[in-house]
């Protein structure tokens, strides 16, 4: 074991030099202070003195350094005033560690002054240039030398222009090329022996043309898709056409030796591109990164652990959150309302393996997998579901019941209908309970039922006429009870994902009476300028709200694909913005749940009549490695690496189990720097200067939910007593 080497004794490179002379030339009274100190200490009164003194001069500012606000006084203040609050904030926190759940838990240390003394005085301190830019940045955003300038409707506009939809004609077309080049390479498997199947096979008298027109028709099948998934890098390669590059390849490889699963369905594979056509050149850099793994993925697969504290569920313990459940894999709680079915079916599979997967820690215990035969459901699952349904028949506040895995639409409509059914008789017990109950003391009653699904994306074949009766058959029974909302929620993640097929797997579900919501994961190519608004509008198009933008959650394997918070906020407030929904049509939105079959019309309407070209009406925020989601934050510190340390509170605009009473904030030192991200988004084409005010997003504030996504009132008043719930650890 090596002996750590003290920050003093840590030479500067060169570049690291050049920019501190050009932080403290820039700032004389910074360079000043530092230089006339004779220890950090000196540094730290001599900047609070001078910052604090500015900082009471702006109240409002003041105020919130003291105490957060809310985000509608986040969105009054001062551009400088995120870099005052950020100084005092660096220097409140001077010399405190942080677990660094990137590096397995090794201590992140902040004191961003001290290491520019030992830079200016000794040469010394280790800080990187990373580091010193974003120091140089906060200066100038301070001095008012670093302006927002916020962008035009027009400006966002053309940054939406350069991200197609899937049903652009000439993506549409290259598609086809695509399918015809995949299905032809499975006929010749087919041909060869080494794709066997009974129900995929040809007669031995029929042509190659004739050969082409039945697979063309198994095309429309997913079973077709499932059947014929690709396993393995190599079969990937020979699919693309062998367009792969070598390092590409060498990670998959590596990948395979790790153990990581490989699942890619032809239908999905063919939406990427092998030869870019030029007006399309990057366009689907986001669904190529859900696919292709990434080096710091198969270095990490072994050590992922679960960033989900309260997934973690021992027998008769409670979770991270405090929740009593039945059972380690089929139930996981964050929230009072809302508890999480995970069945014993093959919904423990899905349709693929997306890279930034939050549920990685479950392909890598092998709990989650894609053995599709092994996961059919055995004659014991019928029994554990009924007693799983009891978990919520029982619970005092649960309300919202959210069937997902894996994923809810990879189940069989025989084992969907199944939990469905159960649902139902288990809600309408809870109603016949509920009658003895004087009013309140009375339980919550289930009003929401969502199924957790990718495959209107993955795999749109699966949503057949016969699952979409299905869904309204339930529907229907379950309005008569007060069901009142039902949900599907799925994952796009780039307009190009929206293909013709795609949309008529929304418009199925929307018929069935079924609203169809997206949670986007913000990866680094999903991040790009104007490429969030563009799928925010041509959802809305299609007939789907937007419900989150989530920031990738912070562990190493996510290294490539993570975004940081600052984009997040920057997204936010500077693109999202323009599809922000005038309060006098809320309660419009919220009547778009009880007409499904209408949605498309609907969004229409509203965004004419309001005049904005989508509706902004998913949030912002970050799964929080301990209980819950927030985009609540301040940027407390920054390591020598120029990784910043952000403290994250609680979303206060709902409820939670009280426990976050005694766990506090929650600390994240994020796995790149600003800078870092920014030479990643100009390796995909971007120009940098497009995202300057990137370096000034220090603090962020979570916005509230909008009104479709709140809970309808009961006619009677439910209990505050929280079963199922156990806090005294």
């Amino acid at each position: 074991m090596y002996k750590k080497t003290p920050l003093k004794k840590i030479a500067i490179n060169a570049r690291a030099r050049k920019l501190l002379n050009i932080l403290l030339n820039e700032n004389p009274r910074l360079k000043e202070i530092v230089l006339n100190a004779t220890c950090e200490e000196d540094v730290h009164n001599g900047v609070k003195s001078w910052v604090s003194d500015d900082l009471r001069n702006r109240p409002l500012a003041y105020n919130f350094y003291k105490e957060q606000g809310d985000h509608e006084t986040l969105k009054k203040l001062e551009w400088r005033d995120f870099a005052a609050i950020r100084i005092m904030d660096y220097i409140d926190n001077a010399g405190l560690e942080f677990e660094d759940l990137n590096l397995r838990g090794e201590m992140a240390q902040t004191d961003p002054f001290r290491l520019i003394f030992l830079a200016a005085v000794h040469g010394s301190g280790g800080a990187k240039p990373y580091f010193f830019q974003d120091m140089l940045q906060l200066f100038r955003q301070y001095r008012g030398e670093m302006p927002r300038r916020m962008p035009t409707k027009e400006k966002l506009e053309k940054w939406m222009s350069r991200h197609p939809s899937g049903c652009t004609d000439y993506v549409v077309d290259t598609r086809i090329s695509n399918k015809i080049r995949i299905l032809n390479i499975i006929i010749d498997k087919i041909d060869s022996g080494e794709f066997k199947s009974k129900k995929y096979s040809f007669q031995s008298d029929w042509t190659r043309e004739q050969k082409l027109e039945e697979a063309i028709k198994w095309w429309n099948d997913y079973k077709f898709h499932l059947r014929f998934a690709i396993r393995t890098p190599e079969l990937l390669n020979e699919m693309l056409d062998y367009a792969l590059d070598v390092e590409t390849m060498e990670n998959l490889m590596k990948a395979k030796e790790a153990g990581i699963p490989f699942f890619v369905n032809p239908y999905y594979l063919s939406l990427l591109n092998v030869r870019e056509p030029k007006a399309s050149l990057g366009a689907d850099y986001a669904i190529r990164s859900y696919i292709l793994y990434t080096r710091t993925l198969v270095n990490e697969f072994g050590h992922i652990v679960a960033w989900e504290k309260e997934d973690l569920v021992k027998p008769g313990k409670p979770n991270a959150a405090g929740w009593l459940l039945p059972s380690q894999h089929n139930i996981h709680r964050r929230y009072p309302e809302v508890a999480i079915l995970i069945p014993d079916t093959v919904g423990r599979a899905c349709g693929g393996l997306c890279t930034s997967c939050q549920r990685m820690y479950d392909f890598q215990s092998g709990h989650l997998n894609f053995n599709l035969e092994k996961l059919k459901p055995t004659s014991s699952w019928d029994e554990r579901l009924i007693k799983l349904m009891d978990y919520y028949e029982n619970d005092s506040q649960i309300r919202d019941i959210l069937v997902t895995g894996g994923d809810a639409l990879m189940s069989s409509n025989k084992s969907l209908e199944k939990i469905l059914d159960a649902i139902y008789e288990m809600a309408k017990r809870k109603i016949e309970a509920n009658k003895k109950r004087p009013n309140s003391k009375k339980y919550a009653e289930m009003v929401r039922v969502r199924l957790g699904t990718r495959l209107p994306v993955y795999m749109p074949q699966r949503i057949t006429e016969e699952l979409t009766q299905i869904l309204a058959d339930f529907k229907a029974k379950a309005s008569k009870i007060g069901i009142k909302q039902f949900v599907i929620q799925t994952h796009y993640v780039s307009a190009i994902e929206v293909t013709p097929e795609s949309k008529l797997a929304v418009h199925r579900l929307n018929s069935a009476g079924w609203i169809v919501t997206n949670q986007l994961v913000f990866t680094a190519a999903a991040s790009r300028r104007g490429h969030t608004a563009k799928l925010r509008k041509v959802l809305n198009d299609t007939g789907v709200l937007t419900y989150y933008t989530f920031s990738v959650k912070g562990y190493m394997e996510n290294f490539t694909a993570f975004a940081t918070n600052a984009r997040a906020v920057q997204e936010q407030l500077e693109e999202k913005q323009f599809g922000i929904i005038p309060k006098e049509y809320s309660d419009k939105v919220r009547a778009f749940a009880e007409d499904a079959e209408n949605l498309v019309d609907n969004i229409k309407k509203l965004r004419k009549e309001a005049n904005i070209p989508f509706l902004a009406t998913d949030r912002n925020v970050l799964n929080l490695p301990g209980v819950g989601k927030s985009l609540t934050f301040r940027t407390i510190g920054i390591t020598r690496y120029g990784r910043r340390i952000l403290e994250f509170d609680h979303d206060g605009t709902r409820s939670h189990s009280p426990i976050i009473n005694k766990m506090g904030k929650v600390i994240i030192a994020e796995s790149k720097p600003i800078a870092m991200y920014l030479e990643q988004l100009e390796d995909m084409g971007e120009n940098p200067k497009e995202y300057e005010s990137i370096y000034g997003y220090s603090m962020g504030q979570t916005e509230s939910r909008m009104p479709i996504y709140e809970y309808p009132d009961y006619s009677f008043e439910i209990t505050d007593e929280m079963t199922n719930l156990d806090i005294s650890e």
